[in-house]
């Protein structure tokens, strides 16, 4: 990749089903070795900053992504970490609140991990259901469950492949945690700069509003569920297609992808 020519960009990228592949155990996830190298020669670029913004939480996202010069995002943005090891949390009212929503959220999900096959994923800013191994009879047990939780007007719900994760503040997204990065990189999105890489619906969040703001998403995984987003079959798809966008620089597009 050629070094400064075009800087100004954010590259920005979910972790799960984007920079790793799915996998049956979540813990297991890492980089896909052609994600690592690209998060490595994008970071080399000057001017340039990368990120991965993960609805995991920040302690976890740190040891999936050894690369250094890159920003982690963990919550979907609520908590980053620069690299350095400077972090930037939301303040005390942020935590305050959480608890409280997380106190009418966990029996609920209690009551789903009851149901035999359903994982639950405390990541603390949310919870995600997995529900990858639930038989069809215990699908009609664990529906209502899901059913009350989207119901609930005090949190956001998104949904990914066999999996459905719930907002502790409706607030937060990843359209959230993108804007928190510019804020505190200072940086302007408006000037078309930013590209965003993600394979659920809350990426799909992130992808309109990065589109709205003339900048460049892909959808990974093969489905093209968001309009202007360019679809790539899986991590090693989008690093072939992104380093293409980086070494023409962005031909075709404008300000910041010039």
């Amino acid at each position: 990749m050629r070094g400064g020519t075009a800087p100004g960009r954010l590259w920005v990228f979910d972790f799960d089903g984007t920079l790793s592949p799915i996998v049956p155990d979540r813990n297991a996830a890492g980089l896909h070795p052609a994600s690592r190298g690209l998060l490595r020669d994008l970071s080399a670029q000057d001017g340039d900053r990368v990120a991965v913004l993960s609805s995991r939480a920040l302690p976890d996202l740190v040891p999936r992504v050894p690369v250094p010069g890159v920003y982690l995002g963990g919550g979907s943005g609520v908590e980053w970490r620069f690299p350095g090891g400077h972090r930037a949390g939301m303040g005390n009212e942020a935590v305050r609140r959480a608890e409280s929503a997380r106190a009418a959220l966990l029996p609920l999900l209690a009551e789903c991990a009851k149901v035999p096959g359903v994982e639950i994923e405390d990541k603390y800013w949310s919870a995600a259901v997995h529900h990858r191994k639930v038989s069809p009879d215990g699908w009609g047990v664990l529906e209502p469950l899901l059913m009350r939780l989207r119901s609930n007007l005090n949190i956001h719900s998104t949904s990914g492949p066999c999996v459905e994760e719930y907002q502790v503040l409706r607030e937060v997204n990843k359209a959230m945690g993108i804007q928190r990065l510019c804020r505190l990189l200072r940086f302007d999105p408006t000037r078309g700069g930013v590209l965003y890489a993600g394979d659920d619906e809350n990426d799909g969040i992130a992808m309109r509003w990065v589109l709205a703001r003339r900048g460049r998403a892909f959808a990974v995984g093969g489905r093209g569920w968001v309009p202007g987003a360019r679809v790539v079959a899986g991590p090693s798809g989008l690093a072939r297609a992104v380093r293409a966008l980086a070494e023409n620089g962005g031909t075709g597009c404008v300000l910041g992808w010039r």
